[in-house]
C-alpha cells in the first residue's frame, strides 16, 4: 500500500471503515485483506478516504475509491485518482480502467476532469436497494497521454 503513513487508514479495517461510510453496500475488511494479498493490488490513502488499484501486466483497474462524506467536495478524490494512477504507470500500465453507475453524476464529473473517456457499457450491472438496476460505464485513461 502507498499514500502517507496513516497505519489505520491503509489497514484491511481501516479501508473498509471509509467504505463503509460511502458506499450502501461496502466491503468488510477480510474482503480488502482478500484483495490486498494479491499480487498487483495497493491502495493510496488518506485519513478519509483511498483508492484501491489492480495492475496486470500493461493494464490497471480502480477496484474502487472511497472519500468520506464528509470530506467531499475538497479535491481528495481527484488528488487519489492523480496518485492511483502515477502509480499504477510506475508498475508499467499504459491504460487504467473503471466502472461507474451511469446514474453517479459527481464520479462521473471527477472521471471525466481527470480524463477518462467511455470504453463501454454493463447493462443493468448495479442493483439498488430499491430493486431497481443501473448501467456501469466502463471508462479508460490512457497513461502516457496523461503522465510525464
Amino acid at each position: 500500500m502507498s499514500g502517507t503513513a496513516l497505519p489505520h487508514a491503509t489497514t484491511a479495517g481501516g479501508l473498509a471503515a471509509i467504505h463503509a461510510e460511502a458506499f450502501d453496500a461496502p466491503w468488510d475488511a477480510p474482503a480488502f485483506e482478500a484483495l490486498l494479498g494479491q499480487a498487483g493490488v495497493f491502495a493510496v490513502a488518506e485519513v478519509d478516504g483511498f483508492v484501491l488499484i489492480r495492475v496486470v501486466a500493461d493494464e490497471a483497474e480502480i477496484l474502487t475509491l472511497a472519500v468520506r462524506s464528509s470530506a467531499r467536495g475538497r479535491g481528495l478524490g481527484a488528488r487519489l485518482v492523480g496518485q492511483g494512477a502515477a502509480a499504477a504507470a510506475g508498475q508499467g500500465a499504459a491504460r487504467l480502467f473503471l466502472e461507474v453507475a451511469e446514474d453517479n453524476s459527481a464520479a462521473l464529473a471527477l472521471y471525466a476532469q481527470a480524463g477518462f473517456a467511455d470504453a463501454g457499457r454493463r447493462p443493468g450491472y448495479y442493483a439498488r436497494p430499491d430493486g431497481s438496476r443501473r448501467d456501469a460505464l466502463i471508462l479508460a485513461l490512457n497513461l502516457g497521454d496523461r503522465l510525464p
